[in-house]
C-alpha cells in the first residue's frame, strides 16, 4: 500500500512541477519540445513500477516455479507408486490365499474320501494380513462338504423297513462333522476353533 501511495505522490509532484515549468517557459518553439520531454518523463514515471516488476531476478522465479513443479511431480509419482504397490500386493495376496486353499484341500482330499466318504466342495481361507498372507496367520477356514460318490454294490439287496428318527440322524451327522473337524485340524496343524463347516450346528 505504501508503494502505491509513493507512486501516486510522485506522479502528482511531477505534474505540478511540469505545470510550473510550462508556465515559466516563454511562448516559443522551445516550449513545444519542452512539453514533449515533460510528457515522456511523465510516461516514464507512470510505467516505472511496472518495469520494476520485470527487473526481478527471473532465474530465481523460474527456479522456484521449477522446484514447486518437481516437488508436485515427485509427490504424484510417489502416490501413484504406492497405489500400484498396494494393487500388486492385493493381487499377490489373493493368489496366495487361493493357492493356500488348494493346497489345504489337496492335503486331506484322499483320506477324507476314504475314511469319511466325503469331499470338500468349496474352501475359503481367511488370514490376519491379506496383503502378505502366510500359513502362520490363518484366522479361519470355512469349508463345504458333500458326500463322495462311492462304489455302488453290484448286487441288489432287499429293501428292509426303514424307521427314521430325525433326532438320532441329526446327532449322528453332528458327531460325524465333529470327527471330520478333528481330522482336518490334526492334518492342517491348526486349532479346531478356526475351522467352520457349512451346515454344522453351533
Amino acid at each position: 500500500m505504501s508503494f502505491l501511495a509513493g507512486w501516486v505522490s510522485n506522479i502528482i509532484i511531477f505534474v505540478l512541477l511540469a505545470t510550473v515549468i510550462d508556465m515559466l517557459l516563454p511562448n516559443s518553439a522551445l516550449q513545444k519540445y519542452a512539453k514533449m520531454v515533460i510528457g515522456l518523463l511523465l510516461i516514464a514515471i507512470i510505467i516505472t513500477p511496472i518495469l520494476g516488476l520485470f527487473n526481478k531476478d527471473f532465474d530465481e522465479i523460474l527456479s522456484v516455479a521449477t522446484s514447486e513443479f518437481q516437488d508436485q511431480k515427485k509427490k504424484d509419482l510417489g502416490n501413484l507408486t504406492e497405489m500400484k504397490k498396494k494393487e500388486i500386493q492385493a493381487t499377490q495376496g489373493a493368489y496366495i490365499l487361493k493357492q493356500m486353499a488348494v493346497d489345504l484341500q489337496a492335503e486331506v482330499e484322499e483320506e477324507l474320501m476314504v475314511d469319511y466318504n466325503m469331499k470338500i466342495s468349496s474352501i475359503d481361507v481367511g488370514v490376519k494380513n491379506e496383503e502378505e498372507p502366510s500359513a502362520d496367520d490363518l484366522q479361519n477356514i470355512t469349508i463345504s462338504l458333500e458326500k463322495a460318490e462311492g462304489k455302488e454294490d453290484s448286487g441288489i439287496e432287499a429293501v428292509a423297513k426303514v424307521d427314521i428318527n430325525a433326532e438320532k440322524l441329526s446327532s449322528s451327522n453332528d458327531a460325524n462333522l465333529d470327527a471330520v473337524k478333528r481330522f482336518l485340524a490334526t492334518s492342517w496343524s491348526v486349532d479346531e476353533e478356526i475351522i467352520e463347516i457349512a451346515g454344522e450346528r453351533k
